[in-house]
């Protein structure tokens, strides 16, 4: 099953087009995306019946995050084993973990402003709690899910990494920074959600190729750890982490520029298309001596760029 955003409304994504759910229900269920998460289970038994109702064309100019206003969100950070060998970690023994706020959250399709010339691309597997969870053991992990989508993890590397603390929440929450869709695809749609194809674009040039089963805490690791710490909520959200093969490690470092396009793309579930421009007052011409000092951070596997 896949459900998405279209222009604000919860819809069920079929091969024919969207339907509307408040429409096709009778108002049973509200046309509020994000309210779909309080009664998951109830919705899934309904939509499972297919419902008469005619499909419109979905327009993806129209399409937003699926889930557009979790009361949690988490980031999980060197969590594939390739990416943290590029940064010079070793596999972590728990997840890192950091917050994203909801103000970035944007849709699968559009322009994005760049602050700066330090803006870093990293393409994710995003998953949504389906219910409330508290002290859920791995093998349950799948059962507290109800979907996954694409999710781009950008990053302001200079705001991220400047100073002696790093500032992971603010340096990846600046607007449009957390962009998500194009829908969200129930685990039981896939053949193996545990092993996904995942990429990313840069103008056509493949920048980022995993897969999901390179994740260091797989998702329903994750659903353990982080309900271990904390209640997780209906309609939570976690970006899960990103593969090797971000611009800050290349040689020299690679950052996204105005006109670029971003396809971000995971098997079985679809791709994102994003441009850029800059923002108003955008920060020209990176602090050298602050790149050179983040780089010295990522020594072990340089990419050479062309860029």
């Amino acid at each position: 099953m896949r459900i998405a955003n279209l222009s604000g409304r919860l819809v069920l994504v079929t091969d024919a087009g969207a339907i509307d759910v408040e429409s096709a229900s009778a108002g049973r269920f509200s046309s509020d995306p994000q309210r779909v998460y309080e009664r998951w289970f109830e919705f899934v038994e309904w939509a499972e019946k297919t419902p008469s109702w005619e499909p419109v064309p979905i327009d993806r100019e129209q399409l937003g995050p699926p889930a557009p206003r979790p009361a949690q969100v988490f980031g999980i950070g060197a969590n594939y084993h390739d990416h943290a060998a590029e940064g010079g970690l070793e596999a972590p023994e728990w997840p890192m973990v950091f917050t994203k706020f909801v103000s970035s959250f944007t849709g699968p399709v559009g322009e994005i402003e760049l602050p700066s010339d330090a803006v870093d691309w990293e393409v994710e597997l995003v998953f949504v709690i389906a219910r409330f969870a508290r002290n859920v053991p791995m093998e349950r992990g799948w059962d507290f899910v109800a979907g996954l989508t694409v999710g781009q993890d950008l990053s302001e590397r200079e705001v991220q990494l400047r100073g002696e603390i790093p500032q992971m929440s603010i340096g990846k929450s600046l607007p449009g920074f957390s962009p998500m869709g194009p829908y969200l695809v129930t685990p039981d749609s896939l053949p193996e959600p545990d092993v996904l194809e995942i990429s990313c674009s840069v103008d056509g040039e493949t920048v980022q190729q995993g897969s999901t089963a390179d994740l260091v805490f797989s998702v329903p690791a994750l659903v353990a750890e982080l309900s271990a710490m904390v209640p997780l909520l209906p309609g939570d959200v976690v970006f899960t982490g990103t593969p090797a093969g971000v611009g800050l490690v290349r040689t020299p470092p690679r950052f996204l520029q105005p006109g670029e396009e971003l396809v971000s793309r995971i098997e079985g579930i679809g791709e994102m298309r994003h441009t850029f421009r800059w923002a108003a007052g955008a920060r020209r011409g990176s602090d050298q001596v602050a790149i050179q000092r983040l780089t010295a951070s990522f020594p072990k596997t340089p990419i050479t760029s062309d860029a």
